[in-house]
């Protein structure tokens, strides 16, 4: 199996819709939410930790995106086996 990265560039104001998108799509293995070039939160997901951990996550990520405007998310996924 391989992994692919992908950047996406988000304001803060639809940060946790599109960290909730990316988590639903369920093929995420990580997230990493860049503020210019300095790491702000680097998430591993795991489908047992998504379940337990999303509520409080994504309100720790909502206090973040009202400090700042654009940020870059790094997704890392699981890709196709080649």
């Amino acid at each position: 199996m391989t992994q692919v990265r992908e950047r996406i560039q988000v304001t803060g104001d639809k940060l946790v819709e599109t960290i909730k998108k990316l988590v639903h799509e369920g093929n995420v293995r990580k997230l990493i939410i860049r503020d210019g070039e300095r790491t702000v939160m680097e998430i591993p997901l795991t489908v047992a930790a998504v379940g337990v951990l999303a509520a409080p996550l994504l309100a720790a990520i909502g206090a973040f995106a009202a400090l700042a405007s654009d940020y870059t998310l790094e997704v890392e996924r699981r890709g196709e086996k080649k």
